[in-house]
């Protein structure tokens, strides 16, 4: 027992006791050790070393024929890396090595981090996914939807048949666009509202779309949109607190995700992807989010940059079923509900680009593996991937991660990439 007043000459001793023991208590958080990815050999978990390099020999073949500047690929099996490469330029211009500690701006797969962090709330019952979204966003009451195109660019609107909810928040079936990626009225509402102003705030988004009718009814359409970063507020409001904040707390934290952020810090800006494009047949430097300066607006749906080891952090926490080490996430019926078919039975068509999938909540599922795209083996993975060209696939099913990194404008090179790597991985299994 720590006496409150000690007396005589041993006092300064429990004073400087007691001053150790309460900052032991108050910076253990902080000090405490971060889960550490395991590692194995290919052959200790059922994978053909071979099989894996014929995986590096594929993107090794990209860079040097000119399609890619650089790539990192890693991959695990049963909770183990097995492969981790990292080959080409994330300079070209300066002879810059990309290094297995490049650092990507990751876009799209900013998604299903904001979708995790929201499913924590979940879990301590904070809402379901039957919710209406204006039981968090009240400036979303009594959206009207776009009918039929109307005079003076405005389209004519009905009422909705049902507030949308948080399921169809997470599964893109809300009724929301994007402007970017369809042709409507609506869309080029969104345009002329500069609805993803990077000078705004969520609340200012917010503030816009409650203005704007949604695009279709609710829960009647598969549709790409800017529903996660609708989420990044809904986690704004649940928290009382910014989503980067949020996200520090809930995930990169606890994970060790030490290079995820929405902005690259000046300390590690050597370290930093330049990106590229083919340009005369050559890949030439793009200027696309450069990302060198805190943003006002905290984008839910594409803002975080990181590196190959965060994303596999994060990934495995969920193919382990919510936890990496001593550090649960979510619990893992939660993870389990994520990558679950969440569409309606009325909706039976994601486009093309995504034949042979259903969508969960803020993952595409692979349901029937297209052969111009799939391993036969994808049945159950579950997955996204990034406009700049990054890429990860979760399969519980053959219990196999692949998380890849590039910065490419060329949506083909990248799409090849990505379908290459995934396909090797899977050809590599041999148990």
């Amino acid at each position: 027992m720590i006496r409150l007043r000690p007396r005589g000459q041993y006092a300064p001793l429990a004073f400087a006791a007691a001053a150790l023991l309460l900052a032991a208590l108050v910076l253990a958080p902080a000090f405490a050790a971060e889960p550490e990815l395991q590692h194995a050999k290919p052959a200790d978990v059922g994978l053909d070393p071979a099989g894996l390099e014929k995986l590096n020999e594929a993107m090794h073949g990209m860079v040097d024929g000119g399609q890619l500047a650089g790539v990192v690929t890693m991959v695990s099996r049963k909770g183990k890396v097995v492969h981790f490469d990292a080959y080409g330029k994330r300079d070209i211009e300066n002879g810059l090595p990309v290094e297995k500690d490049t650092i990507f701006r990751i876009y799209s797969m900013t998604k299903p981090i904001v979708g995790v962090a929201l499913m924590t709330y979940y879990d301590e019952g904070r809402f379901t996914l039957d919710d209406p979204v204006s039981k968090f966003i009240p400036e979303f009451t009594d959206l009207k939807v776009a009918k039929e195109d109307g005079p003076d660019g405005m389209p004519i609107t009905e009422d909705a048949d049902h507030p949308m909810t948080m399921r169809e928040l997470m599964s893109h079936t809300a009724g929301l666009s994007y402007g970017l990626f369809s042709q409507s009225q609506v869309d080029t509402l969104y345009t002329k509202a500069n609805v993803l102003d990077s000078n705004q705030t969520l609340k200012d988004m917010i503030d816009k779309l409650a203005k704007i009718p949604l695009r279709q009814q609710p829960g009647s359409m598969w549709h790409y949109s800017i529903a996660v970063d609708v989420q990044g507020y809904v986690l704004e409001v649940l928290a009382g607190k910014p989503l980067d904040e949020v996200l520090n707390e809930r995930l990169f934290g606890p994970l060790g995700m030490t290079d995820t952020a929405f902005w690259v810090e000046p300390g590690k800006v050597d370290r930093f992807s330049h990106m590229y494009a083919t340009n005369e047949g050559k890949l030439a430097k793009v200027e696309f989010g450069q990302y060198l300066e805190k943003p006002n607006f905290l984008s839910g749906g594409g803002g975080l940059v990181s590196t190959a080891t965060d994303y596999m952090r994060f990934a495995q926490m969920l193919a382990n079923g919510g936890e990496l080490g001593d550090v649960r996430i979510l619990k893992p019926e939660t993870v389990e509900l994520m990558h679950t078919d969440h569409l309606p039975a009325s909706v039976t068509d994601m486009g093309p680009i995504y034949r042979g999938n259903r969508f969960g909540l803020d993952f595409s599922i692979v349901t029937d593996p297209n052969p111009a795209t799939d391993h036969e083996r994808a049945r159950g993975e579950y997955w996204w991937y990034g406009i700049g060209g990054t890429w990860f696939g979760i399969n519980p099913v053959q219990d196999l991660v692949v998380v890849g990194m590039i910065q490419s404008r060329d949506f083909g090179a990248a799409a090849r990439a990505r379908f290459t790597s995934k396909r090797l991985a899977y050809e590599a299994i041999v148990d």
